[in-house]
Order: structure tokens, then C-alpha cells, then sequence
């Protein structure tokens, strides 16, 4: 079941890519929030988005982790589940030419996008990889930074995602990473729907649970740094998303209200 899942993502995120549905639930057709609007709705800044090429927002985010992440010029950084590019384009301009910024997705069409994206601005800092976030193709202790933007929750094994990140971050390295947490259990029926899984809803974990495996990977001083009611934030920047999950599981909004929440946080290494 878990290796269908991330099938099943995978090929989800692939049609994004290739514009065949929206980064919502439905096809571009189906009047979804735009992917601006979305963008601006989880907490970023237009002053941002006109940094870096509108193909590399898709409206596929929770949160801003970026501009939590204080990257230095020369440092490296890593962005797990970097899609098209967005947080990765971002991250470049704040390490600049002298430093490096690694992206890493496992849809071939999101990295072929991406790397599109690269090569129209021009950028020669930045590299895209293919893997899985639970086996990063990323050397031990080689990353100042990383952040991720609502992707760990599509992931079956967080366990070893946490794993991997305290493995090539370098010791005294940090995190900041934006992603779907629970406070309360979900309805049954919508844990079970696929698109609200791949909508990064129902493949969240619990929150206790969720930092628990951060701990548990050795990454600490854990600090929430930006939290709100994610599908409110919905209900604002794509309605259509939030009626066509309650077309298919027969939720109401009024159900879910209060449980699912957009979490940004950071957390750190030990320097030694």
C-alpha cells in the first residue's frame, strides 16, 4: 500500500506539472484557486513571486518557509520536494553566486520543469536531483539549510525523512520546513480519499506524533514559528477545492474546521 501511494503521487504531481490539472483538485477548467492567489493565501509576499519565473508557482505550498530560513550568502541548501522551483529559486537568491542550492523531487516531470525554469533565468547555482526524501541523494553533513514546503506529508515514512535530514545537514545546521499537521482525527472518509491525500490533507500526521519523529531523529530546539487554520486559508484562496472534497466525501467544512493546520517551523542540529 505505501509504494501505491507513492506511485500514486507521483503521477499526480506529474500531471501538475504537465498542466493537465491544476495544483487543486480538479482540472485547470475547474475554477480552483489560482496559483498566486493560493501562494499569497499560505504567506507569501508579491514583492517574492516577482523574483522568480511564474512557471515555478504552481500554488502547491501550505506555508513560506524561506524567508524563515535567515540563508547567508555562500551557504548550501537543500529544498526537499522542490517541484518546479519555487523555495529553490528563492533560496538562490540569498546564497547568491558563491553559494549552492540543491533541489530534490521524485517526478521527473516536476524536475524537467525546474530545470526549464533554471535555465531561463540563468541560474548556475542551482541543481535539481532525482530521489525520494526517505533516500536523499545528498552527501552526510554537506548542508548548511533545508526546508520543504507541504511534502512531508505525502511521504509514508516520515520516520526516516526526519532520518535524513539530521543526516546531511552539516552539525550546527537547521531546518525550516512548512507542512500540514493535525489537531484531531479526521473523518474516515476523508483519510481515505486519494486526492485529499496527494492535496496533502489526509496524509498528515497527528502533531505530537509529527514532532516526536523529529525529536526522535535528533533535531531540537523544535520552535513553531508560524501556525493557522489551513483550511481556512482555503475557503479563501480556493473555495473550489474546499467544495470539491466535500462534493466527494459528503464532509462538511464545518467538520474539519480547527484540524488541519498549516505549520512552519524550525529546528536545529547539534553542533556536535
Amino acid at each position: 500500500m505505501t509504494e501505491e501511494l507513492v506511485r500514486k503521487v507521483r503521477e499526480r504531481y506529474a500531471q501538475i506539472a504537465e498542466g493537465q490539472v491544476s495544483g487543486c483538485c480538479g482540472p485547470q477548467t475547474s475554477g480552483c484557486g489560482s496559483e498566486s492567489a493560493v501562494t499569497l493565501g499560505v504567506g507569501y509576499d508579491a514583492s517574492e513571486l516577482a523574483l522568480v519565473p511564474a512557471e515555478a508557482n504552481l500554488g502547491l505550498g501550505c506555508g513560506a518557509p524561506i524567508g524563515f530560513l535567515s540563508l547567508k550568502a555562500g551557504e548550501t541548501a537543500l529544498d526537499l520536494g522542490s517541484g518546479p522551483g519555487l523555495d529553490t529559486f528563492l533560496a538562490a537568491r540569498q546564497v547568491g553566486p558563491e553559494g549552492r542550492v540543491i533541489g530534490v523531487d521524485m517526478t521527473p516531470a516536476m524536475l524537467e520543469r525546474a530545470r526549464a525554469n533554471a535555465a531561463k533565468i540563468g541560474v548556475s547555482h542551482v541543481e535539481f536531483r532525482e530521489g525520494r526524501l526517505e533516500a536523499l541523494p545528498v552527501e552526510s553533513s554537506s548542508i548548511d539549510a533545508v526546508t520543504s514546503n507541504c511534502v512531508i506529508n505525502l511521504v509514508p515514512d516520515k520516520r526516516a525523512v526526519f532520518a535524513e535530514i539530521a543526516r546531511v545537514l552539516r552539525p550546527g545546521g537547521r531546518v525550516v520546513i512548512s507542512d500540514i499537521l493535525l489537531d484531531g482525527r479526521l473523518p474516515a472518509v476523508v483519510e481515505q480519499d486519494l486526492l485529499a491525500y496527494v492535496g496533502c490533507v489526509s496524509g498528515a500526521m497527528r502533531r505530537e506524533e509529527y514532532f516526536a519523529l523529529v525529536g526522535a531523529a535528533g533535531l531540537e530546539k523544535v520552535e513553531v514559528l508560524r501556525d493557522v487554520d489551513y483550511l481556512a486559508t482555503l475557503i479563501e484562496s480556493a473555495p473550489d477545492e474546499v467544495g470539491a472534497l466535500e462534493a466527494r466525501t459528503g464532509v462538511t467544512r464545518e467538520q474539519v474546521l480547527g484540524r488541519v493546520h498549516s505549520v512552519t517551523f524550525r529546528a536545529e542540529k547539534p553542533a556536535r
